[in-house]
């Protein structure tokens, strides 16, 4: 331990791990609170990650890591008509996963403290940290809290993200064919899907996320008993807050950073949040590492930090926009919607974009009317390419 840190992360998870890494990795000494007393738990998602994600930020993922190997993305809409997006990933056993992580991050020198909760900060010449056990100094700040996103209510930085519930079971017996599966029904989950996460050894994360948080239980099981699960083994249940509107519109500040889901960094359509998590992580590092260089600790040099994240990500608008017409569709529409789609996303060019508007045109124009065209953009963003897993 040492008086005075360069960088200090809030928080244990892949954002929060990735950053530790690449900052120590640029020369910075690093120290990370984790609040719980082992890094990966409890886990609060789905534990997808593209395999594009793994390779593009050389995670070398060790076999224990990786749950189940996947050959994609299958949606289905609720009359049951299915539409693929093929592009290889992983379902993760993430505890193991962020143990990998913080392994790395280690090993380049990261200092990695667990079981301290940080209760307090104050700003001065540098940061003065306060946790549940002792305080720190440093000159920056990283907040990787997750959605409780403690530095922006904590300094007061304005207006927070909308979020979701997610809830899921892990549960024994279930049969899957090898894709990631989201089930659209805008009747069974308001403002929200279903899906199944292959695992290893015949397992599968049955779950769901809606906006009507204090349902999520009910809600789930009843579509758990509609996909005839009930009665399966449940290994166990988890999940959490998801952010779900999009950035926060203050990720920096003099001295400070937010990442991943505390600046609410996730794929607003189907809620992915590790891809970006890890590239957020990445940011603000090289960030951190300027700012020491050149003994930067100005507001005006940290809006670096949003420039570069602005320039990688998808276009949160575009997204959140088709979100919100997809939420508007009856099922009825959303049907109409999937039997205009090919079967192979991925296969899909310009000429079957043009087909799939004339089905539509054809067999049901009053999706026009409803902003169709924004849902099949946001669909489009759930790809790797676009951070959506």
């Amino acid at each position: 331990m040492q008086d005075l840190y360069d960088v200090a992360i809030i928080g244990g998870g892949p954002a929060g791990l990735r950053c530790a890494k690449c900052a120590a990795g640029e020369g910075l000494s690093v120290i990370l609170f984790e609040e719980n007393e082992k890094v990966g738990e409890p886990v609060h998602c789905g534990e997808c990650l593209s395999k594009l994600c793994e390779e593009k930020y050389s995670l070398n993922l060790p076999l224990e890591t990786i749950s189940q190997k996947v050959k994609g993305i299958r949606v289905v809409f609720p009359s049951g008509k299915e539409t693929f997006l093929d592009e290889p990933g992983y379902v993760l056993e993430k505890n193991r996963f962020e143990a990998h992580l913080a392994e790395q991050a280690e090993k380049e020198g990261a200092e990695i403290l667990l079981g301290e909760k940080v209760e307090g900060v104050t700003r001065g010449d540098v940061w003065l940290v306060q946790t549940n056990k002792e305080k720190y100094t440093c000159r920056i700040l990283i907040d990787a809290s997750g959605s409780q996103a403690f530095l922006s209510s904590f300094l007061k930085l304005g207006a927070r993200y909308e979020t979701v519930i997610g809830m899921q079971y892990e549960m024994k017996e279930v049969t899957t064919q090898g894709y990631v599966d989201f089930y659209l029904d805008v009747q069974a989950f308001p403002h929200g899907y279903f899906w199944v996460i292959p695992k290893g050894g015949n397992r599968a994360n049955v779950g769901m996320v809606t906006n009507e948080k204090s349902r999520a239980k009910v809600l789930l099981d009843e579509y758990v008993k509609k996909m005839g699960l009930e009665g399966k083994k449940v290994n166990k249940t988890f999940g959490g807050l998801i952010p779900a509107s999009g950035p926060l519109p203050k990720t920096y500040g003099a001295g400070f950073m937010l990442i991943g889901d505390a600046a609410g960094f996730t794929s607003p359509l189907f809620e992915g949040g590790t891809h970006l998590s890890i590239a957020s992580g990445g940011h603000a590092a090289r960030v951190a590492a300027k700012a020491v260089q050149y003994g930067e600790r100005g507001e005006e040099f940290f809006s670096n930090y949003e420039k570069l994240w602005k320039a990688d990500f998808p276009k949160y608008e575009v997204i959140m926009k088709g979100k919100k017409a997809l939420y508007n569709l009856t099922n009825a529409e959303l049907n109409a919607f999937g039997n205009a789609l090919p079967k192979r996303l991925a296969e899909m060019g310009a000429l079957d974009k043009m087909a799939a508007g004339m089905r539509m045109a054809m067999k049901a124009p009053q999706l026009f009317s409803k902003d169709i065209f924004s849902v099949a953009r946001s669909l489009g963003y759930s790809r790797a390419e676009s951070y959506g897993w």
